[in-house]
């Protein structure tokens, strides 16, 4: 890879960190002097990063306006919503075909922990854990093209502020943990079908938190 080739898979890599990070507040004008400055690069990379941000929906470019981060409107949370529920039910499945991997060890090991972050009442660390939880699902279903679509998914939702706002909502945690020690019970009893079924409840149910908890903001 040339070095200009890799000056822009670490400036996209960053800036999309920044902006699910929540570190780029929507609405903020993002300047490209700015970040051309800050990474000591010409505008080109930079412009090229926000055609490739914008392509997987984290960013508007608006023409003599400016480059703001997305804001997702309530239908758009609810579609992509949809296809998570769809895509995390198929990797529910698989992972529970697959029998024994380390995935399912490590997910034994994240919900021990997500256990005691509940009864702590930890909601920044049970946050990170949901995360984990759904990442090693993924991983664990071993398709690359249902990973490939997952991972843009979650780039245009920007899971990681809303996961904030979803259990922010009373009692979802605890319901929420108890909901994935379902699913991985079931993908123990390699039961792929209600596996998918429960995942897919699971999916819904942190949807309709969200949605409350976001009320009139969109």
């Amino acid at each position: 890879m040339s070095s200009n080739g890799s000056i822009q898979g670490r400036l996209i890599e960053e800036i999309r960190r920044r902006i699910i990070a929540g570190e780029i507040a929507p609405g903020v004008n993002i300047s490209e002097l700015a970040i051309a400055e800050e990474f000591g690069v010409s505008r080109t990379p930079v412009r090229e990063t926000f055609k490739q941000l914008q392509t997987e929906g984290l960013i508007e470019i608006r023409p003599r306006v400016g480059t703001f981060v997305t804001t997702p409107s309530r239908r758009e949370i609810t579609e992509l919503f949809e296809m998570k529920e769809l895509l995390e039910g198929a990797a529910a499945r698989l992972l529970a075909q697959r029998g024994r991997v380390p995935e399912v060890d490590k997910l034994e090991d994240n919900l021990r922990r997500a256990d005691d972050a509940v009864a702590h009442d930890d909601r920044a660390r049970y946050a990170e854990l949901v995360e984990e939880f759904h990442d090693l699902l993924i991983i664990g279903a071993d398709n690359r093209k249902l990973e490939a679509h997952y991972r843009m998914l979650m780039n245009q939702l920007a899971y990681a502020r809303l996961v904030h706002t979803s259990l922010s909502q009373p009692g979802r945690p605890l319901q929420s943990d108890r909901e994935h020690h379902v699913v991985l019970d079931l993908i123990l009893a390699k039961d792929g079908d209600s596996a998918e079924r429960v995942m897919r409840e699971h999916v819904r149910a942190s949807r309709q938190a969200l949605l409350a908890g976001l009320g009139d903001s969109i």
